[in-house]
């Protein structure tokens, strides 16, 4: 049976939600990508979605609000499941999900919002991270890691952990995987990287509930950390931004081994393919999990914004456009990358947006 390591009630979410009273956003930005904000918008906008998205939000806003004090922003990280929920039933004016809208929910977004907008806002690598004495960093190839995680490599000084790492001092000690208890987009992107990179070592449906029993489970992005930290011979996956001072594993790509950097992170969205079916202003991407591309870190989690083309109040439309506006902007995903080592999108990618962008709160 999983251990809990950490619980924290939807109540608690809710109190700990971040607000900040931010400054108006102009008209559309230059083609750059640079923000220039600063045409009085008021009122209030209540977002709720990826607890990945918490510290880049937090910037966001606090970046925003030194322009102008007369809009609130409320941003609730609850999790991408529960973002995704509050979004398409309408209790959102925004959210955020690491892993994007799909079937029925996707529908359901579509039938609230009649023109959905869903963009890719802040891309992270996740971090495989350890607690072992002494040692710092590992070499492991993505049918190890599915192993480990699938809990069929039991020990440190596995073969298999000791031929990529020859010069490590591995101890004879139990591993402890540690694996997040809610519903998770982190959950999703690291399980669709299993499952992609090593098929025949992960044999579990890709979803955003962890599919292993028997490990060690915690609450949210911060659980998981805590609990890698409380354990000798732990290894769990957490966003790379959160991972501190805990050992990393450079993943197996091709014939090398990639250390997470946003760089490399960066490099997935480079070799992957947009969704197609979607939606005219829904980006979405099949990402490259089992690229072999010289560089890329696979282990990589795209948080995506969802807002809509139409609102029953014209002022929240426009209010949402504009703040995404600044999102996507060279200015916001440089305050994202400053606050959450975060990888900023692409001058090209960000073109690419601006249409989607626009059509928020257009049929309002």
């Amino acid at each position: 049976m999983q251990r809990s390591i950490v619980r924290r009630t939807a109540a608690g979410a809710a109190a700990a939600a971040l607000t900040v009273v931010l400054g108006a956003c102009g008209a559309a930005n230059e083609s750059s990508g640079n923000s220039d904000q600063g045409s009085g918008l008021s009122g209030t906008l209540d977002g709720a979605g990826a607890s990945s998205q918490e510290a880049a939000q937090q910037a966001w806003r606090a970046a925003f609000s030194e322009q102008n004090p007369d809009l609130t922003i409320n941003y609730s990280p609850i999790g991408s499941g529960g973002g995704r929920e509050r979004f398409v039933n309408g209790a959102s004016d925004f959210g955020g999900t690491d892993a994007a809208l799909e079937g029925e929910e996707l529908e359901g977004a579509k039938q609230r919002c009649g023109t959905l907008v869903e963009v890719p806002a802040y891309v992270s690598p996740v971090a495989v991270s350890f607690n072992l004495d002494g040692i710092d960093e590992l070499k492991l190839t993505p049918q190890t890691i599915a192993k480990i995680f699938n809990q069929k490599i039991t020990k440190w000084n596995a073969e298999e952990i000791r031929k990529t790492n020859p010069n490590a001092d591995l101890p004879d000690l139990p591993i402890t995987p540690v694996n997040r208890s809610d519903e998770s987009g982190t959950t999703e992107n690291f399980v669709d990287y299993l499952s992609t990179a090593a098929p025949n070592a992960w044999p579990h449906e890709v979803s955003g509930n962890w599919p292993v029993s028997g490990g060690e489970a915690a609450k949210g992005t911060s659980g998981v950390k805590s609990a890698i930290e409380a354990g000798q011979g732990t290894i769990g996956y957490l966003d790379a931004s959160q991972a501190g001072d805990l050992g990393k594993v450079a993943v197996g790509v091709g014939e090398e081994f990639v250390s997470y950097s946003p760089e490399a992170a960066a490099k997935v969205l480079e070799v992957s393919e947009r969704k197609t079916g979607q939606g005219e202003h829904v980006y979405a991407y099949d990402l490259a999990r089992d690229t072999t591309e010289s560089g890329t870190y696979p282990i990589v989690l795209v948080s995506y914004a969802m807002a809509c083309g139409s609102y029953d109040d014209a002022n929240t439309g426009e209010l949402v456009r504009n703040y995404f506006q600044y999102v996507i902007s060279e200015e916001g995903q440089q305050a994202a990358a400053d606050a959450a080592g975060s990888a900023p999108i692409s001058a090209g990618l960000r073109e690419k947006l601006q249409p989607a962008i626009e059509a928020i709160g257009a049929n309002s």
